[in-house]
């Protein structure tokens, strides 16, 4: 399957997830110079710069193993700029939410862990 395909199947799972728990979605895949940042959502606390993993198992690795601490800084980077153009008064907060999918884009179960305040 094709890998973008794959990843916007757990970005969604994702979102998904978190407007059952009641976030509000603010974007999708932001874009800059600086990086990408997949999910910002808000609850009534956070703002949420969330990065999206997703693995067949965590039998390798941790999918959360993969968020570099170069990654982090592209993604502090980015949210940097993007709080820079949108006023909020909500702290900010970097997530990273796991999902574990055996089948990929394909599985009917999927498997989320996430995970608060992962990075500062």
């Amino acid at each position: 399957m094709d890998k973008k395909l794959t990843g916007r199947f757990g970005e969604q799972a994702a979102a998904d997830y978190l407007k059952k728990k009641r976030y509000k979605l603010v974007g999708l895949n932001y874009s800059c110079r600086f990086g990408e940042v997949d999910i910002i959502a808000a609850d009534t606390r956070y703002i949420v710069f969330a990065e999206v993993k997703l693995r067949k198992s965590d039998g390798f690795a941790e999918a959360k193993e993969f968020v570099t601490r170069a990654k982090q800084k592209k993604i502090i980077k980015t949210a940097a700029l993007w709080l820079s153009q949108n006023e909020t008064g909500l702290q900010p907060r970097f997530d990273v939410i796991e999902i574990y999918a055996a089948g990929g884009a394909s599985s009917a179960a999927v498997k989320i862990n996430h995970i608060e305040n992962a990075f500062q």
